[in-house]
């Protein structure tokens, strides 16, 4: 009996031993040099990319020290992905649909029109080979990416005039990145890619007549209804995906199996933290937007969405005609939103519904 105590607890000291954290000091502990584009304690996005940062060294017990660069600070927002990728830097966090001009196939891995909400995408990315897809298209480019945050399904937008019809978009100017920005583009929408912390003032100015953001959480702190109103709750362009914890593929491959761990496990985290976070508050956020800003809010009619639609369908099909890498990544990911998004339809999307129709939410 006392030898088999004695066998049990050394195995599980043993264990223990393999899962602390190495003994470190300020000359041996590894370093993370993070660059961000969102600015510095930018509301919802930027507070998660630096809590992301601080979690690294706590979870590593300062094995891992990370320096955290907001926009601007080392690069500029866009620059993000050319510094790791070049080792200037180890790691961005970003949305990785910023890089379609490099290849159309990095929007997927963020959102895009009538795509997976954040929990259909998480199952992709986690157990529907996603993640594989999405190594490759970042290793063609030096890169290793991981999941990092999510916001769920995002707002269709601020406009300075109510969208009523399809012919309301002509001319409109428009920041929207990604393939959604492609759906509108083709709807007459004169569309641009501005980072996050330059949206308000192009929309003051003029220079952009709406904008898209992530929804009422993140918008408040934006002010976008000091220069337009209408505010459309429900959108084709962002229906979830994830955040990008980019990091340069050299430097990961350098890292020890314990080092690894730690950043995959507080990626995950964090990724699990950002939409649950923006769940619980935009309900709060929108009623104050409505009832202390007077700002209007909306919802796209039938027409509107068919017309986003049959334009989304047009921009698959350029995007598959892109290159053999693109086509796979959309075919893939379009066959897996089915078979994910049927059973989530006959389930929890038939109990949301009535759920909502019961209690008088909708």
């Amino acid at each position: 009996m006392q030898r088999r105590k004695f066998l049990k607890a050394t195995a599980l000291g043993t264990v223990g031993t393999a899962l602390a954290a190495p003994m470190v000091n300020a000359q041996n502990a590894r370093e993370l040099t993070i660059v961000s584009t969102w600015p510095r304690d930018f509301p919802g996005l930027g507070v998660s990319a630096q809590r992301l940062a601080q979690r690294i060294i706590e979870v590593s017990n300062g094995a891992i020290q990370t320096e955290y660069f907001a926009a601007g600070e080392r690069v500029g927002a866009f620059d993000v992905f050319d510094e790791v990728a070049g080792g200037n830097s180890n790691a961005y966090i970003a949305a990785d649909y910023y890089w379609v001009g490099k290849h159309p196939g990095f929007a997927y891995f963020t959102s895009v029109p009538f795509g997976m909400t954040t929990p259909e995408w998480n199952a992709w990315i986690k157990f529907g080979g996603g993640q594989e897809l999405w190594d490759k298209i970042s290793g063609d480019f030096g890169l290793k990416p991981l999941a990092c945050g999510a916001t769920g399904a995002q707002a269709g937008g601020w406009f300075n005039k109510e969208i009523n019809s399809p012919d309301d978009l002509q001319g409109l100017k428009m920041r929207i990145p990604g393939l959604g920005g492609n759906v509108m583009s083709k709807l007459g929408v004169s569309t641009v890619a501005l980072p996050g912390g330059q949206i308000y003032e192009n929309l003051v100015s003029g220079a952009v007549e709406a904008t898209e953001w992530v929804g009422p959480f993140n918008d408040y702190f934006m002010k976008f209804y000091e220069a337009a109103q209408f505010y459309y709750t429900g959108g084709m362009h962002e229906p979830g995906g994830g955040l990008s914890f980019g990091m340069n593929a050299s430097w990961w491959g350098e890292l020890s199996d314990y080092e690894r761990h730690v950043i995959t496990a507080c990626c995950n985290e964090e990724h699990a933290a950002q939409p649950e976070e923006a769940s619980a508050k935009n309900g709060e956020y929108l009623a104050r937007l409505i009832n202390d800003h007077g700002v209007k809010a909306r919802s796209f009619n039938e027409d509107v969405w068919d017309a986003f639609g049959e334009a989304a369908e047009e921009v698959f099909e350029e995007t598959r005609d892109h290159s053999e890498l693109a086509k796979e990544i959309n075919d893939h990911f379009q066959n897996a939103l089915r078979e994910i998004g049927s059973w989530r339809a006959a389930a929890e999307v038939e109990f949301s519904n009535q759920r909502n129709r019961i209690l008088g939410l909708i």
